[in-house]
């Protein structure tokens, strides 16, 4: 009996075989080509393409959280002591004990310097007693 040789290349054209592709797909995987050769220009060029025009097609959900400004005036500044004291307007803290008013005053602070622990806070008052702001010395933990 006679066999037939089935061939997928044109007449003339060098037939390329299946291990030859699949070494080539494996040498790209397990970068094994040497600078200046043809295929790891075409490597590096696969990467700077996947690089600079994948963020038009994968959305990485990478974009910066919203901050949220507090509504009041905070003044940071540092005393002699390298810690650091706050100027907090005296509207954005209601009235109350002194437990209270330290929660208030953390809340305001904390999301501008992160963990602090106060220190000692004063309020400042005007000619008729009312305050106008609070002084506020802060350490970070």
């Amino acid at each position: 009996m006679q066999r037939a040789e089935l061939t997928t290349s044109a007449p003339g054209a060098p037939s390329l075989s299946m291990n030859a592709i699949w070494r080539t797909i494996r040498g790209y995987i397990l970068w094994q080509y040497e600078r200046g050769t043809l295929h790891y220009d075409i490597m590096v060029t696969l990467i700077l393409i996947f690089v600079l025009f994948s963020p038009y097609w994968i959305n990485f959900n990478d974009k910066p959280t919203a901050r949220i400004p507090h509504p009041t005036d905070v003044v940071v500044t540092r005393d002699a002591e390298g810690r650091l004291l706050y100027q907090i307007a005296g509207s954005a803290v209601s009235p109350g004990d002194d437990h209270s008013v330290r929660e208030q005053l953390l809340r305001i602070i904390e999301p501008i310097s992160g963990a602090v622990s106060i220190v000692k806070y004063e309020p400042v008052t005007d000619n008729q007693g009312h305050v106008q702001t609070y002084r506020v010395v802060v350490k970070r933990e």
